[in-house]
């Protein structure tokens, strides 16, 4: 169920963090860097949540700013998710372990700042600018943050089982 105020968007966030950070807190560089059959890393995952946090808050900054905003971001679209998400993945693929959760640790940090520093109104009372949808900036923010916090908790729980002899 999504949140519908500031104070619901906040909890989620930060308890979808927490459950995260949790789950990663003892992880080693070694068992994050596997690569599972889509290439795919814990790490990866992290370094891309980290990323989507820093786009949503770039588009908001951009649509704020009367500037174009760029969904998912300039030169892609949204059908090209997977071409995006696996430059992103080359992209990120010489931060180490520990920087990747430091990214995650401090656009999460960021997110949190955004949805203190507004208040209902501005998350929730109308379309976010630059969108050209009907989602609020509270839903972006929610995407951005706790819903993709939920997934990587999935993921990674997912493949630790799977690992296990």
């Amino acid at each position: 169920m999504p949140a519908h105020s500031k104070d619901e968007l906040l909890a989620a966030t930060q308890k979808e963090y927490g459950k995260l950070d949790v789950l990663i807190a003892d992880m080693s560089d070694a068992e994050a860097v596997i690569k599972d059959l889509d290439d795919t890393s814990i790490k990866d995952v992290i370094g891309h949540r980290a990323h989507w946090i820093g786009l949503f808050l770039g588009w908001y900054a951009d649509g704020i700013a009367g500037k174009p905003v760029f969904f998912p971001a300039p030169g892609y679209k949204w059908n090209q998710l997977k071409a995006y998400n696996a430059e992103l993945r080359r992209s990120q693929s010489g931060l180490s372990w520990r920087e990747v959760r430091q990214l995650l640790s401090d656009n999460h940090a960021q997110l949190l700042e955004f949805i203190r520093s507004h208040d209902n109104a501005d998350l929730y009372g109308g379309p976010m600018k630059g969108a050209n949808n009907a989602w609020t900036p509270g839903r972006w923010a929610e995407a951005a943050g706790p819903s993709h916090y939920r997934s990587a908790v999935k993921y990674i729980r997912q493949t630790m089982t799977s690992r296990r002899p």
